[in-house]
C-alpha cells in the first residue's frame, strides 16, 4: 500500500495512564510494577530501585525490574514546579482592590508540587532540582571570551528581509582540547545567536557559508568585512545587551500587619532576625570610597546612606538596596528616596518578620519595574527559612524550582538557593515584553548605526574575502601584519580594562563556602577501549557493544565477546522486560544482505561460553527484515512489544506475540523466538526513512514517527499517514532524532534537526512557546528531566527542559552516545592537555596527524545523580552515593587566578572545563542479576547498590 500521498491528522485515543506497569494485565504471575511516573519530562527510576513491599517475604528474593528508558516521563504541567496564576488569585478573593491586580503575578510556593503518592501517609516531600545559574556568563559571553583580543573577522550586511546584521567568526581551539573549530556569532535585533562549526583544513569556508548555517540565504547588501579595530568595542556593547554581569537587588523589611508599601518603606528599627538574615546574604560595607560594584549608590558623599550590603557569587557582584540602610526622611510618608532605588530594581526580597500567614501581595508595591518578589520568613522554633516567589506573568519560567515544602534548615544552602533564584529571575525578566521590546529597539539601533558607519569603509590591502579566517600566506605582507597587530592590541587593551574594573563575564570568583558537585559529572567505567564501537545498549548494569571485532559485553571490569568478529552489529536494542536481544547487521562478506536478528537474553548469561558466530544467527532472523537499513523497538513500559523495520521505502510494523512474564518466561525452541514477531501492517512511504521512533498512543495502538530528508511523519497501525513537522526544502536539513516523551500524561515527541530541538504534540502542534537552539550541531539528544543533553562532536551541551536555558557545557573530544536507557553511557577520546596551541597573535596551529589519539574511553552519567530528586518515590540524599563519588572523577570548572602582570602578557582568560590529572578512575560496576529470571541480589558491586523504598518512612535505603 503506497501511502506517500495519503495523509490525515491523529488525535490519541486517550492519554497515557498515570502508572503503566510493564506486563500489566498480560499474564498471571509475579510482576514488579515500576514506581509511578509523576513528573514532567523524565524517566522512571533505574531497574536497581525497588519498592520495599515488593520483596518476596518467603524467600527474601528481590524481583528485578528491567531498566527503563531515560527519555520516558509521565508528568504534570510545569506550573506544578514553577508557580501558577491560579494559586495567587485564590489568595485574593476578598474583593479588595489588590485582587484585581494579583493576576499579574504567578506564585511559586513549592507546595504545589506535593503529590499524594502514598495516600495513607499524606503528601510526599520533594526536593527541587540542582541549583544552577542559567545561561552562565562564563559560557555564554563568547565575544569577550573567544574573540576579543584575538584574530577574528567581522562582517556587516543586510539580509533578504531588509534587516541589518553583524557576523563575527573566529577559528580557535580554546575549550576544545586543541581541536580547531569555527565559532560564530550572528548579531541581529533579536540578539546574538552562537554556533560552532567543524573545521576542515582542506575546505575553507566563506562568510556566506556560515550565514547559511543560520538559515540566512538571501542578502540585500554584503556580507562585507570590517577591518576597523574599534569595531571590537561596539561589538562588546552588543554582547553586554544580554544583561548585566553584576546585579542589584532590593531588600524590603515588613513588620506584622503591614500591607502597604508606605508602611514597609517607613520602617527604621529592625529585629535581630532580620539582622541575621542580612549577615547571611552578604557583608556590610562602607559606601564612601567603595571601589567595587556600587549598584547605583553614591560612593562619594553618602547621599544614599552610609552603609550597604554586598557579596559576590560565581563571578557576579551583588549590591543589595536594603530599605533600612537607605536614607530615611521623617516628614515624607512615601519615602521617595528609598522607593527610587528599590522601586527600580527588577528583583526585591521582602523579609516578613513574623511566623504567621503572609498578608503580602505583589500589587502592594506600586512599581511597574519590579518583576520578581521573593518573600522570606524566619521560623524561630526550628531555625529555618521559608521562601515563596512571585513572578510577573510574562516573565519566562526560571529555576531552580522550590523544594516541597519550601523550607530550608541549612542556612548556607538557603543562601545559595536564594541568590541563584534571584539572579536567574532577573535574567528571565529581560525576556518579558517590558524589557525585551526595549532591548530589541536598542539592538536594532546599535546594529543599524554600526552598519551605516562601516559598510562603506575601504578594504585596504585585502583583495579576497572568500576565506573566513585570515590566510597565513598573507601574513608576510608588512601592511597586513601592522593592521593585524593594531587590531589585537586594541582588543587586548579593551579586555584588560574590563577585567581591572571587575566586569569580566568569565570570572567564577565566589564568597560561597559550599563546594558544588554537579549531577552530570561523568564516571569512567573503562579507561582504554581500543576497538571501534558502532552501537550499544545497556543490560542491567552491563553494557553490550557492537564493535568491529564482534559483539562484546562489559560487566564492570570484566569483558567478554558474545559474538565473534563474523557478526558486526550496526544497531543493537535490548528489551529486558521481554528478555530479548535484537541487532541489525549490514550486507557484507559474512552476510549476503542486511537483516535483523532476535535472541533470548538467557542465551548469553553463561560467562564460560564461547562467542557465538554467524551460523548461530541462521535461524533467528526476524520476518520482513531482509534488506533492512533501520529498525525501532517500542519502549518497555508500553505493555506490548512492537518492532518497526524499514527496508528502503517499505516499512513493516510487527508485534511480539508472547506475553510478558520477565521473572519466569521461557521459550520452548528457537523457532518460537524467531517467529515471535507477527506482522501488523506493511506500508510504502515516499522516501527511505532516516530515523524511526515508536510512540505510545493508547493501550491498544502505537504510532510510528518516521523522519525523512526534510520532514517528520506519523504512521498509524492502520497505515494512515500524518505530517508532524516539515523543514524548508530549500535549506539543508540534518535530522537527528525523535524522542518519545510525555506531557501531562499525553504523548509527545521531541524532534531534533540541524541545531534545533522542538517539543511536538501528535497533532503536529508545538507544545511549548520556545525551541532549543544548540550551539553545536547535535548527533544525539537525551531527555532526562530536568535536563536535555545534546551530544555533539566534542561537547555535551546541557539545557533545562522547562525553558531551554543553558546550564553547562562539558567538553570531551570525539564524544558519542552509546545508550540512554537507564544510566547514560557514552564514549570519548581520553582528554589530553588543554594547553592551547593558540599563538601569541591568536592564530591556530592545526594538530599534526601523529598527535591524533585513537584510544577511546567509556563513561557513564548516573541517572540517580542526574535526576534522582525527581524519581518517584523520591530518593534521600544518603542513597545517592553517585553524588558523593563525583569529586574524584569530575570535570572541573575553575576560574584562573589573574594578576595584573599576567593580564598584560596573557589575555587567554577563559574558564576551562578540564579533567583532573587523577581522572579517569575505573568504576567497579558489576551486573546484578538480570531478567528474565528472578534472582537474589546480594553484595552488589555497583557503588549505588540495590535500594528499596519504605512507604512508612518515605525514604530509599540500601539493601
Amino acid at each position: 500500500m503506497d501511502l506517500s500521498k495519503k495523509r490525515q491528522t491523529f488525535t490519541p485515543d486517550r492519554p497515557r495512564p498515570a502508572s503503566l506497569s510493564v506486563g500489566e494485565n498480560k499474564a498471571p504471575g509475579r510482576y514488579l510494577p515500576r514506581p509511578s511516573l509523576q513528573f514532567k519530562r523524565y524517566s522512571s527510576p533505574p531497574g536497581t530501585l525497588r519498592l520495599a513491599e515488593e520483596v518476596d517475604q518467603q524467600n527474601q528474593t528481590l524481583n528485578r525490574a528491567p531498566s527503563p528508558d531515560i527519555g520516558r516521563r509521565s508528568g504534570l504541567s510545569r506550573k506544578h514546579y514553577y508557580g501558577s496564576l491560579e494559586a495567587l488569585n485564590s489568595l485574593h478573593q476578598s474583593g479588595s482592590d489588590l485582587s484585581d491586580n494579583a493576576g499579574r503575578f504567578r506564585m511559586e510556593s513549592g507546595e504545589i508540587g506535593m503529590q499524594p503518592s502514598v495516600p495513607q501517609n499524606g503528601l510526599v516531600p520533594r526536593q527541587g532540582s540542582g541549583v544552577h545559574l542559567e545561561n552562565p556568563e562564563f559560557q555564554t559571553r563568547w565575544y569577550f571570551k573567544y574573540f576579543l583580543g584575538k584574530v577574528h573577522q567581522n562582517f556587516v550586511g543586510i539580509d533578504g528581509r531588509k534587516s541589518p546584521f553583524v557576523l563575527s567568526v573566529c577559528l580557535t581551539d580554546s575549550d576544545n582540547y586543541g581541536v580547531p573549530q569555527y565559532r560564530a556569532i550572528l548579531w541581529r535585533k533579536t540578539g546574538g545567536q552562537k554556533l560552532c562549526i567543524p573545521y576542515q583544513p582542506n575546505k575553507p569556508i566563506s562568510p556566506k557559508t556560515v550565514l547559511q548555517a543560520y538559515g540566512v540565504d538571501k542578502f540585500d547588501k554584503g556580507p562585507r568585512e570590517v577591518l576597523n579595530p574599534e569595531l571590537q568595542k561596539e561589538l562588546l556593547v552588543l554582547e553586554e545587551q544580554e544583561g548585566s554581569v553584576n546585579f542589584k537587588f532590593g531588600v524590603l523589611y515588613a513588620k506584622e500587619g503591614q500591607t502597604t508599601d508606605d508602611e514597609m518603606f517607613s520602617n527604621v528599627k529592625v529585629s535581630e532576625d532580620f539582622e541575621r538574615f542580612l549577615e547571611l546574604l552578604g557583608d556590610k560595607i562602607e559606601l564612601k570610597g567603595w571601589q567595587k560594584y556600587r549598584g547605583g549608590l553614591d560612593v562619594k558623599n553618602n547621599m544614599t546612606g552610609f552603609q550597604s550590603l554586598y557579596t559576590m557569587y560565581e563571578g557576579h557582584e551583588i549590591m543589595f538596596h536594603v530599605s533600612t540602610l537607605l536614607p530615611f526622611t521623617p516628614d515624607n510618608p512615601q519615602q521617595v528616596e528609598r522607593k527610587r532605588h528599590i522601586g527600580n530594581d527588577i528583583v526585591i526580597i521582602v523579609f516578613q518578620d513574623w511566623d504567621g500567614k503572609s498578608s503580602f501581595s505583589p500589587p502592594a508595591i506600586k512599581s511597574k519595574f519590579v518583576h520578581i518578589y521573593a518573600l522570606v520568613s524566619y521560623n524561630k522554633l526550628d531555625n529555618s527559612y521559608r521562601l515563596t516567589v512571585f513572578s510577573e506573568k510574562n516573565v519566562p519560567i526560571f529555576g531552580p524550582p522550590l523544594p516541597c515544602p519550601p523550607v530550608f534548615s541549612n542556612h548556607q544552602e538557603f543562601r545559595d538557593f536564594l541568590l541563584v533564584k534571584l539572579m536567574n529571575g532577573e535574567k528571565a525578566a529581560y525576556g518579558s515584553p517590558t524589557f525585551s521590546n526595549r532591548r530589541q529597539r536598542t539592538l536594532d539601533s546599535l546594529i543599524t548605526r554600526l552598519l551605516q558607519d562601516h559598510i562603506h569603509e575601504k578594504l585596504g590591502a585585502r583583495k579576497s574575502w572568500n576565506d573566513v579566517i585570515t590566510d597565513q600566506s598573507r601574513g608576510n605582507r608588512r601592511k597586513e601584519m601592522e593592521r593585524e597587530q593594531a587590531f589585537l592590541q586594541f582588543g587586548q587593551s579593551l579586555k584588560l580594562t574590563k577585567i581591572v574594573k571587575g566586569n569580566a563575564p568569565t570570572s567564577l570568583a565566589s564568597t560561597s563556602g559550599n563546594l558544588k558537585v554537579e549531577p552530570w559529572k561523568p564516571q569512567c567505567i573503562l579507561e582504554d577501549f581500543s576497538t571501534k564501537i558502532f552501537c550499544g545498549d545497556s543490560w542491567g548494569d552491563s553494557l553490550v557493544l557492537g564493535t568491529e571485532d564482534g559483539i562484546q559485553m562489559l560487566q564492570g571490569a570484566k569483558s567478554r565477546y558474545i559474538f565473534d568478529k563474523s557478526v558486526v552489529a550496526k544497531q543493537i536494542s535490548i528489551v529486558e522486560a521481554f528478555g530479548l536481544l535484537l541487532f541489525r547487521v549490514d550486507k557484507g562478506k559474512e552476510f549476503h544482505s542486511s537483516k535483523v536478528y532476535v535472541f533470548k537474553l538467557t542465551d548469553f548469561e553463561n560467562e564460560d561460553e564461547e562467542p557465538k558466530n554467524r551460523q548461530f544467527c541462521k535461524n533467528h532472523r526476524v520476518e520482513k527484515s531482509k534488506g533492512c537499513h533501520l529498525f525501532a523497538v517500542s519502549q518497555s513500559g508500553d505493555g506490548e512489544l512492537k518492532l518497526a523495520v524499514a527496508v528502503g521505502r517499505k516499512v513493516a510494523l510487527l508485534r511480539w506475540k508472547h506475553p510478558v512474564v520477565w521473572s519466569t518466561w521461557t521459550v520452548g525452541n528457537i523457532r518460537d523466538v524467531a517467529d515471535g514477531f507477527e506482522i501488523i501492517k506493511e506500508v510504502t512511504v515516499g522516501e527511505a526513512p532516516i530515523l524511526m521512533t515508536l510512540v505510545y498512543a493508547s493501550a491498544q495502538e502505537s504510532l510510528l514517527c518516521v523522519g525523512y530528508k526534510n520532514q517528520f511523519d506519523l504512521i498509524s497501525e492502520a497505515g494512515d499517514l500524518s505530517k508532524i513537522h516539515s523543514i524548508d526544502k530549500q535549506k539543508k536539513a540534518t535530522l537527528v532524532s525523535a524522542v518519545d516523551v510525555y506531557e501531562e500524561e499525553e504523548s509527545e515527541l521531541l524532534i531534533s534537526f540541524n541545531h534545533q530541538s522542538i517539543f511536538k504534540r501528535l497533532t503536529g502542534e508545538q507544545s511549548s512557546n520556545f525551541s532549543f537552539q544548540w550551539n553545536s550541531a547535535p548527533n544525539s539528544v537525551v531527555c532526562a528531566f530536568p535536563y536535555l543533553l545534546a551530544f555533539t562532536t566534542n561537547t555535551i551541551e546541557i539545557r533545562l527542559v522547562v525553558n531551554a536555558n543553558l546550564v553547562h557545557t562539558l567538553v570531551l573530544p570525539k564524544v558519542s552516545l552509546i545508550s540512554a536507557k537507564a544510566d547514560i553511557y557514552f564514549s570519548a577520546s581520553p582528554p589530553k592537555s588543554s594547553n592551547s596551541t593558540t599563538q601569541a597573535t591568536g592564530g591556530v596551529q592545526t594538530p599534526s596527524p601523529s598527535n591524533t589519539q585513537e584510544k577511546t574511553s567509556l563513561y557513564k552519567i548516573s541517572t540517580i545523580s542526574l535526576m534522582g530528586q525527581f524519581l518517584d518515590p523520591p530518593l534521600t540524599r544518603k542513597a545517592m552515593d553517585d553524588v558523593t563519588m563525583a569529586p574524584r572523577i569530575a570535570l572541573n570548572s575553575s576560574d584562573e587566578e589573574i594578576t595584573i602582570a599576567r593580564q598584560c602578557s596573557d589575555f587567554s582568560l577563559e574558564s576551562r572545563d578540564t579533567f583532573d590529572k587523577d581522572f579517569p578512575i575505573k568504576e567497579p560496576v558489576g551486573r546484578t542479576a538480570s531478567c528474565p529470571q528472578s534472582r537474589k541480589v546480594s553484595n552488589p558491586s555497583d557503588p549505588r547498590g540495590a535500594v528499596k523504598y519504605s512507604t512508612s518512612s518515605m525514604t530509599w535505603t540500601t539493601v
